[in-house]
């Protein structure tokens, strides 16, 4: 297929003559980002094509994201579960952390999967992973020091600001529910 510029035709970037065995099936004009078909009367815009193009990678980027989730949050709970097989303190403070851990990954899986159905976008499940998350941690760091004769003081800050950040995210998640109500 021919591609050249056209003097005759303005505006138009291209001019492409098809020719198939039983003859000439039309000419198509190319602009940058369009191109039109005289015979046919089509219409075919490149950016919209383009568009539609990196939505659909974008999906299949997203379920290949929601099944790597599901396949982490399965490793997850199959150590978790290792942890109930041989108990001891330790063992116990894994187990709490990898159950809170699985369920920060599927707050994570639930929000790809209402990206994947086109449903709207909810703060909710962002400011819950965060609570989980400054929860986990200081339950992690309660654990790690309670046998231990005095304390470092930034144990003492990181769990402080911890609960802080709890507390600032239980507000905007508030607010947050609030704002959904007025939306209603």
């Amino acid at each position: 297929m021919p591609l050249h510029s056209d003097p005759l035709i303005p505006n138009v970037a291209y001019v492409s003559y098809l020719f198939h065995t039983d003859g000439w099936t039309g000419v198509y004009l190319m602009t940058p980002d369009l191109w039109y078909d005289e015979i046919m009367g089509e219409r075919v815009d490149f950016t919209e094509l383009f568009r539609k193009l990196l939505i659909k990678i974008d999906i299949v980027f997203h379920v290949l994201a929601a099944v790597l989730l599901l396949i982490a949050c399965t490793m997850i709970l199959y150590y978790a579960t290792l942890n109930i097989l041989n108990p001891s303190r330790d063992s116990i403070i894994h187990l709490v952390n990898d159950v809170l851990l699985a369920l920060i990954i599927l707050e994570l899986l639930w929000t790809v999967i209402r990206f994947l159905k086109k449903q709207k976008f909810i703060l909710g499940p962002f400011l819950a992973i965060g609570i989980i998350a400054a929860v986990r941690r200081i339950l992690l760091i309660e654990a790690q020091t309670s046998f231990m004769e005095h304390v470092p003081v930034e144990k003492l800050y990181e769990i402080g600001l911890s609960a802080v950040v709890i507390i600032i995210l239980m507000i905007a998640y508030y607010l947050s529910v609030k704002a959904q109500r007025l939306e209603q």
